[in-house]
This record gives structure tokens, sequence and C-alpha cells, in this order.
């Protein structure tokens, strides 16, 4: 019997796919970088920012996102919720490559964009952060009115009995049952994937032992993040709105917004009237509805904003 043979998880599925493959196209010509700059500053000038954070944001920690200029969508997908729920040779061959990746997750540090914004936060420049990366930088850089939009890598939690479990104490585990198993596996940087995994070949994803749920035994293991075709937590998104109505406008900075959970934050927006600004390397899904894109390197955009929002 195939995983998806009920129909209404096939459909969620599909749609789920449908979401990743999305293609973000450019819809404006960009303005010169200088204004586009100025524009944002102006934004700062009027009042404070909630400020939307997408892989972006991560890229200069090691971490690759999806849908950049050599984004991993072009050769690999991540899992869905459906893969998670329904497909045990899938969420099998997820955990042998996570076991890898974890070790390149879990070592990635801040970088100067995560340290800005949790400097902003605490000079009262903006009211918090909604990130939708999962990997727990923006806590080690010391944010703390922080909404994870999508959840902490750091936590598993099992989808038969709702158990939650430390990642590292998962890791310690896996450890145990698979000796020798990671140094049989010659690591680099290019194999890791944005949601933790890394390319496999199959006779190591088929050796791979892994661990149950601690309560229940159960193999159907995921990451506490949100994943494609799963809902976010209706909490996070509660708490997500109230940072956005304490602000004056919202800064979307390293995302495409090609993900439906950040895009409404756009339109919320957009309907109450509070200005929107995006800063990203590459287009966006709503860059024609945005008040100021300013298309640029991260990097050099956090310098900038270092320098005109907190001097001295």
């Amino acid at each position: 019997m195939s995983a998806f043979d009920d129909p209404a998880v096939a459909q969620a599925h599909a749609s789920a796919l449908r979401s990743i493959a999305r293609v973000v196209e450019e819809k404006i010509t960009p303005v010169e970088a200088e204004v586009a700059a100025q524009g944002v500053e102006k934004l700062f000038e009027r009042g404070r920012a909630m400020v939307l954070t997408g892989a972006g944001v991560s890229t200069d920690s090691g971490i690759p996102d999806y849908r950049g200029e050599s984004g991993k969508w072009k050769t690999t997908r991540p899992m869905t919720f459906q893969e998670f729920r329904h497909d045990p040779a899938a969420v099998h061959r997820y955990w042998a490559r996570a076991f890898v990746g974890w070790r390149a997750m879990r070592t990635a540090q801040p970088n100067q964009t995560h340290h800005l914004l949790a400097d902003l936060e605490r000079a009262g420049r903006i009211t918090g952060v909604v990130t939708q990366n999962v990997d727990g930088l923006h806590q080690q850089a010391g944010s703390r009115n922080l909404v994870t939009l999508h959840g902490d890598m750091s936590q598993v939690v099992c989808l038969d009995c709702g158990a939650r479990e430390e990642r590292s104490l998962l890791d310690a585990r896996s450890q145990a049952l698979n000796p020798n198993f990671l140094e049989s596996i010659r690591l680099d940087e290019s194999m890791v994937n944005p949601d933790g995994d890394v390319e496999l070949p199959a006779e190591a994803v088929q050796r791979f032992v892994q661990p149950g749920c601690l309560r229940c035994g159960s193999l159907k293991i995921k990451p506490d993040v949100t994943y494609f075709g799963e809902p976010v937590s209706p909490e996070r998104r509660q708490r997500a709105r109230e940072l956005a109505e304490e602000a004056d406008f919202l800064l979307v900075m390293g995302s495409s917004l090609a993900v439906m959970s950040g895009y409404l934050f756009v339109i919320e927006a957009r309907r109450a009237g509070r200005p929107v600004a995006v800063i990203n390397g590459g287009p966006g899904r709503a860059d024609d509805k945005v008040d100021v894109v300013w298309r640029t390197d991260l990097a050099a955009a956090t310098r900038r904003l270092r320098r005109t929002l907190l001097p001295g």
C-alpha cells in the first residue's frame, strides 16, 4: 500500500510540494541601493519595526537557503509533514542524513545580522523578531522578543504519542546505536541542506539504525518544527501578530516571502496601514506590494544600519 493512498494525505502532500517548488520571479526594477537604504532609515525615524527574518539572514553563518541564486531547491527538497507521518522509508532516510548533518547545524554561530537585531531590540529600535528560521541563531545572539514561527531544530517530537525530547539526547542515542557511522562518512559543507540533513549514499542510509520514541517506541519522530504541509502553531502566530501590532512598520530581512506563513505578515501590515520594507539579495513575492525594496547583500545592509541606527 502506498504511503499516500489516502486521497486527503496525497492532496496535502501535493500542495506542500507545490509550495516548495514555488519560483519567485522578478516583479520590479529595484531602485538604486542608496535610495532604498535611505528609505529604510526614514522609516526608522518614524518609529519601531517588527523584523521578519528568513533563510538569507543565516547564510553568512554557513547555513544554505533554498531559493537564493545557489539555493538548494534546484537539487533537493525538504521533507513534508505528510512524509514524516505516513512514509516510514522517508523518515528513516531523513534521520540517517540528519544524524550527519546535525553536526554542521549545531556548530553554526550567529553572524553580524543576528547580533545587529539583538542590539536594535536592546536599543528600543525594534519591537522584536519573528523568524522563519529554525537554527536557533537569533537566540544565541541575544534576541529576547523573539517568535520562532516555525519552531526550533533543538527539539524533536513523536507524532504518535506527542512526547518531546532534546535533539542532543536523540543524537546521543543515535550514536550508541550506530558506532563508527560518522567516521564512515566524508562530510563537506556542500552536502548540508537547509533543514539540517545531508546527501548520503543509499548504502549508508540502509545501515543506519534509527532510535525510536523513548515513551512509546514509535519511529514517527520529527524535529519539532513546522514542515511544508503543516500549519503554523496558532500560539506562535498570535505572539507574532502582537509584535507586529506594537510596531510602526514591518521590516523583512533575508526572505523571498515565498511561503505563505511569511507573506501573510505583509498582507496584514498593508491592511493595517503599516509601511513595509524588504531587504533581500534577490526578488521577493511581495516586492510590488511594499514601500521600500533594498536589493543588497545582507552583510552590507547590516553594516550600514549599524552605523546609522546605533551610532557610537
